[in-house]
């Protein structure tokens, strides 16, 4: 594995503990996110309040890492429970990282999630 790598697998486990101190330490000044409707957060504050409206809790289950050059790409699928309490699984997801000088400089993700929530 390697350090660009490393430091994406840091933050996706500390994001996904809800420790974000942790995962903010892992970013470059900057640091923004792009969700799938052109969702953009500057602050991991704004993600997990807009994400607390979509589904009470969401993990990933990652099958692949590619890095090519200053990007980490992370391969998986999406699986929790929806507002209403129903279960859901198999959501694909793509995340896209940039990494520079250590840091976490922006993450671009891709899923299938809206087609779960328009059932």
């Amino acid at each position: 594995m390697n350090k660009a790598e490393e430091i994406v697998r840091q933050y996706l486990a500390a994001m996904e503990r809800r420790d974000l101190p942790a995962a903010r330490a892992l970013l470059a000044p900057g640091f923004h996110m792009v969700f799938p409707g052109a969702r953009r957060f500057d602050t991991l504050e704004a993600l997990v309040e807009w994400a607390r409206g979509r589904y009470r809790s969401a993990r990933k289950t990652y099958d692949r890492y590619e890095t090519c050059g200053d990007a980490v790409y992370c391969y998986g699928t999406l699986q929790g429970e929806l507002l209403d309490g129903s279960p859901y699984s198999g959501i694909r997801f793509i995340d896209r990282f940039t990494v520079r000088d250590g840091k976490l400089a922006d993450q671009n993700v891709w899923n299938d999630m809206a087609e779960v929530l328009r059932r």
